[in-house]
């Protein structure tokens, strides 16, 4: 997780631990939430698959694995980032050369041998690099524009200053109008900061945007690698700023900022001199693709409840249909949308809207 410990609690609990600002794993975050139903008593169908929704005599129509169900109100809680994202042109590459999405990835032992091409320098992609170059793989690492947090900042964990400073409660309205559009969200290692110049300097080849394949063996990339350097800075120093305002403006006594040793490093130049690698050449056996996810609702088959690329039509989690809802979404009100901190808001806002519309 992303989150520290202290904030990855579900509503009404919080975290009594011995380590407030460590991480979950993926297990036992799983093990909180079986804890959280549980406890709760929360009238859970394990093992069952909805294959299908749809309308009938007014009532909606759910096909699952145990049957079939029918109700007055739905709320889809599958998830906006489940299904992998590939280019188009990916089919293109060699059938011998490993590709595995970054919801496929689980250690670098499970690779075969060789160099590894990760493509996209966002959450997934700038940790799966730093741990392949850890383990001692050959990385190349093709960057993209995104941003970047500090993990910590003036004596704080940087997601609970984002919480308390209420960066995460811009609403999604404004983060388009400022980016144009949903940007992926900032790199922040679990445990420390990564930056694109601690990924080279621990021996990670960065390059441009990977823009296509020619002929099958030559990858190319995009003259960008410096702009997107120095575009994960400006994002950092300018939620650092950001959090210095509110600290002046809130009064609180907080230590000075310290350089961080993952943004100051010195970052290593490729070696490349064009703007292509040979797959041949390079060594390359494995290509990790971490070009984002989409979600899966092709199960729902409802005229007006998803858009022309398969995704919800939704206002904060309310569909255009009576009765159907979304949540879960990434960021579906504001930039806290998708993430573990935004259920005790969001949740109750659509249950109060069901029993409102009842």
């Amino acid at each position: 997780m992303n989150t520290p410990n202290v904030q990855t609690v579900m509503p009404g609990d919080r975290y009594d631990g011995p380590d407030p600002f460590g991480a979950l794993t993926r297990d036992q975050f799983v093990a909180l939430l079986e804890d959280f139903a549980r406890r709760n008593a929360l009238p859970i169908e394990p093992d069952t698959a909805v294959n299908e929704l749809t309308r009938e005599n007014g009532a909606y129509r759910l096909t699952t694995s145990r049957g079939t169900l029918l109700a007055r109100n739905v709320i889809v809680a599958s998830g906006s980032l489940n299904c992998p994202v590939r280019p188009v042109w990916a089919a293109a590459l060699p059938t011998v050369l490993n590709q595995i999405d970054a919801s496929g990835y689980r250690s670098a032992a499970d690779l075969p041998d060789g160099a590894v091409l990760v493509v996209g320098s966002g959450q997934s992609g700038a940790q799966i690099a730093e741990e392949l170059a850890e383990a001692g793989r050959t990385v190349f690492l093709a960057t993209s524009r995104v941003g970047r947090f500090p993990r910590r900042y003036r004596g704080r964990d940087i997601m609970v200053w984002l919480l308390e400073c209420g960066f995460l409660d811009v609403r999604r309205e404004e983060v388009i109008r400022l980016a144009g559009r949903i940007p992926p969200r900032g790199v922040v290692g679990p445990m420390h900061t990564i930056s694109l110049q601690s990924l080279s300097a621990q021996g990670v080849v960065l390059l441009g945007r990977l823009t296509g394949v020619e002929n099958g063996v030559r990858l190319s990339f995009a003259d960008d690698l410096e702009a997107n350097v120095r575009f994960a800075d400006e994002a950092s120093d300018n939620i650092k700023r950001h959090i210095d305002e509110y600290i002046s403006r809130a009064g609180i006594d907080a230590p000075v900022s310290t350089p961080d040793p993952a943004e100051t490093v010195a970052m290593r130049q490729p070696n490349l001199t064009t703007g292509s690698l040979d797959l041949s050449g390079s060594g390359i056996t494995t290509v990790v693709w971490c070009t984002g996810f989409k979600g899966d609702f092709s199960w729902i088959r409802l005229s007006g409840a998803l858009d022309s690329v398969g995704q919800p039509v939704h206002d904060d989690g309310v569909a255009a249909l009576p009765g159907l809802y979304f949540a879960g979404l990434d960021f579906a009100s504001t930039r806290k949308s998708g993430i573990i901190l935004s259920i005790v808001e969001e949740a109750p806002r659509l249950v109060e809207h069901i029993v409102g519309h009842s």
